[in-house]
């Protein structure tokens, strides 16, 4: 028989084993790096698309160790499996280890490409029957394949052009590198993602023409050779001679090119270009060098001479483009135009006379995104932050009457794509506590089906509690959105370290209601190692409106300083916050951002890593940097305050700088230069970089350098 000590110690054990058998596990670093868009991600939909004149939605799905291309009509119960991947490689000849992207170009057409390879696919009752289209040269980019069935591409610095029959033509013959054609233009702000634009039948081919003789050189030093190669790039900086850009048309009947008249000064910007739909004109918005000005001009394909201007665009601060014209369905003279004219980005409906039929949207909110249009019932659909700033939902609203209605169901992120005649969409979208729902809609609310509706993947995680929180900025008035991430186990009656994580500039929003609730799992790795972590949008964030934007406007680093320190209070006013054991961490303009906290308020944070820091706005491109803070010259004092290389002396915690050797955004100069002025200063900072990597360090070496960040604090402040 047992005796009751041997009793009480098998009680203890089963005990023991049961709670080790439940213990939650742990986020590795890779999983808290990678795990969202790998290992981790959500169950969705593989390659979601709707068959172009149809209602026909495909995916891909799994089926063993095979994959296939699928085709559904919901609406009608069919379903049917039109490609295999062991089929396709069968076929082709290839040994694709997945399913590629499919492109449909019309109802039967479609293109993949594979590596070099481009083949292209026509749609018959027995599937798919695919030829080989085109091999592209090795050194070619910017492919661009029209419904036509025409391809454009460049080879260095010229733009080439692929007939229906297979014909090659040179498009351009520049000899000269620095002369540029068929790429995207002005360092892609503006919208701008692309240089090639074919006529909407395919008849023409207009494309960006890019002079950059005049800008000066910058090295990006390859290291990968023996001795180091320098690649020479144009990079105009602030205040500098900016590049000279035109818009041209190619005619392949006749061979001819000519060049749109938009005349002076030729380092204006231009942008939103856009074909009418009968193919008669181009329309491009002027935007001048100081921002604030805005042209929408009519251009005469054939000849290049300016028609008129439809309307202009000012702004004592700056105007921003960055949407083409989105002509209505089956009009030659309605387009959908979109303006923050009224504080807010909105849409508005004009004719080609210039003249304002009506806005279709208003309301302190934003719109961002045009998905599509219904002809049949005259709706444009749209997704917007209606709602809420930190949601995106999809909506319709009449072009002729503006009557308007939300058309998806659940809290959260709504990502749309519109069937063609815009009676469908496909909704996929997450929230806090919904990983991911996969949803066919149509569009008047008479059918709904849901396809996935993924199961938490992080459920047997030891996971933080996470608080959403609201503040006032530093105006007193304005509210501000962040997040609070507890450390697991959390005990109020202790005091944690914290971590602040922040970015605060144009363009970019980091608190969204959506999947995972913290944003980030790296927040959650730290939260696990025993840190608070905290972020939060402050003014100069995206989102939210003009004015909030627009606060920080000749003055980068000083607004959004005051907001994220009026978070820094809230932190402190926390019983269980260890003031004296506080980080900060950012990239890019977060890295400008965590530097000058260091160096303006130094008693704040006890460590920080800065990633990719401008440390000198003088050392930036010309748009982004004059839209946001003019020139030099105009704006000396701006300059000089933001300017981080004079105040090296402040320094009082510890810094690491991480940079990339090749990036061509932030150039290593900003760095470089900052630690040139440590080391007159006597100042002591620790040093990293990332060989190879450009303004932003991805792949698996993204896992080398969030150890090394966690490390980092670690070190500093866990004692």
């Amino acid at each position: 028989m047992l005796n009751n000590k041997k009793i009480c110690l098998l009680i203890v054990a089963g005990t023991l084993s049961l709670q080790l058998f439940a213990q939650k596990k742990q986020f590795t670093i890779t999983e808290a790096t990678n795990g969202m868009a790998t290992t981790l991600a959500p169950k969705s939909i593989k390659q979601a698309s709707w068959q172009p004149g149809t209602d026909r939605f495909w995916q891909v799905v799994k089926t063993g160790n095979n994959e296939a291309l699928v085709v559904n009509n919901y609406t009608k119960n069919y379903t049917d499996t039109v490609l295999r991947l062991s089929q396709l490689n069968e076929t082709t000849k290839e040994k694709l280890k997945s399913l590629p992207t499919i492109h449909w170009l019309d109802k039967e057409y479609v293109y993949y490409t594979n590596e070099q390879n481009v083949e292209k696919g026509i749609l018959t009752a027995k599937g798919f029957h695919w030829s080989h289209w085109l091999t592209l040269p090795k050194e070619a980019d910017n492919l661009t394949v029209d419904k036509s069935r025409k391809l454009a591409y460049t080879v260095d610095n010229n733009l080439w052009l692929l007939l229906e029959d297979k014909t090659p033509v040179r498009v351009t013959n520049d000899a000269d590198k620095n002369i540029v054609n068929g790429q995207a233009v002005h360092r892609n702000e503006f919208g701008i993602d692309k240089g090639i634009f074919f006529s909407p039948k395919g008849n023409y081919l207009a494309y960006y023409h890019m002079d950059q003789t005049m800008v000066n050189d910058y090295p990006i030093i390859n290291w990968d050779t023996i001795p180091a190669n320098p690649h020479i790039i144009k990079y105009p900086m602030a205040g500098g001679t900016s590049h000279q850009v035109t818009l041209c048309v190619y005619n392949p009947a006749t061979g001819k090119t000519v060049t749109m008249n938009t005349g002076e000064p030729k380092d204006h910007y231009l942008t939103c270009v856009t074909w009418s739909p009968d193919e008669k004109y181009i329309y491009i918005a002027i935007l001048n060098r100081d921002q604030n000005h805005l042209w929408l001009n009519q251009y005469d394909a054939a000849t290049g001479k300016e028609i008129k201007t439809l309307f202009e665009e000012k702004d004592a601060k700056y105007v921003q483009p960055l949407h083409s014209l989105s002509f209505i369905p089956g009009s030659n003279d309605k387009f959908v135009w979109w303006s923050q004219r009224d504080g807010f980005m909105h849409l508005y409906l004009y004719n080609t006379n210039g003249k304002l039929i009506r806005q279709l949207t208003k309301g302190n909110w934003v719109v961002n995104e045009l998905i599509g249009f219904n002809e049949a019932d005259k709706q444009v659909i749209y997704t917007s932050s209606e709602e809420s700033p930190l949601e995106k939902h999809v909506y319709t609203v009449n072009w002729n009457n503006g009557n308007m209605q939300r058309i998806d169901k659940g809290d959260g992120i709504h990502t749309i794509i519109s069937s063609e005649d815009g009676k469908y969409i496909f909704d996929a979208y997450s929230a806090a506590h919904t990983p991911k729902k996969s949803v066919i809609r149509s569009t008047d609310g008479s059918y709904s089906k849901v396809l996935i509706d993924a199961p938490d993947p992080l459920t047997d995680y030891d996971r933080p509690q996470i608080r959403e929180i609201k503040l006032k900025a530093a105006d007193h008035k304005t509210t501000l959105y962040g997040k609070l991430i507890l450390p697991v186990n959390f005990d109020s009656t202790k005091k944690y370290p914290v971590i602040v994580y922040l970015y605060n500039g144009p363009n970019v929003q980091l608190i969204h209601n959506s999947f995972p609730q913290s944003g980030n799992l790296w927040y959650e790795y730290m939260a696990q190692k025993g840190y608070i972590v905290f972020t939060m949008d402050g003014r100069g964030s995206s989102n939210r409106g003009l004015a909030f934007e627009q606060a920080t406007f000749r003055h980068l680093g000083d607004v959004e300083m005051q907001d994220q320190l009026k978070g820094v209070d809230y932190l402190k006013s926390l019983r269980y916050v260890d003031a004296n054991r506080m980080g900060i961490h950012g990239w890019s303009f977060g890295g400008f951002m965590t530097t000058s906290i260091m160096l303006k308020h130094p008693d704040v944070f006890k460590c920080a890593v800065a990633g990719g820091p401008v440390m000198d706005w003088k050392l930036y491109e010309v748009m982004y940097t004059e839209r946001y803070m003019d020139t030099p010259k105009d704006n000396p004092e701006g300059y000089e305050n933001a300017n981080l290389l004079t105040k090296v002396k402040n320094l009082k915690g510890k810094l690491m700088l991480i940079h990339g050797t090749d990036d061509n955004t932030v150039v290593w100069q900003n760095s470089i230069d900052f630690i040139k002025k440590c080391v007159d200063e006597g100042v002591q900072i620790d040093y990293f970089v990332y060989p190879g990597h450009e303004h932003n360090v991805r792949g698996k070496d993204r896992v080398h350098l969030m150890q090394k960040i966690s490390d980092y604090f670690d070190e500093y402040l866990k004692k």
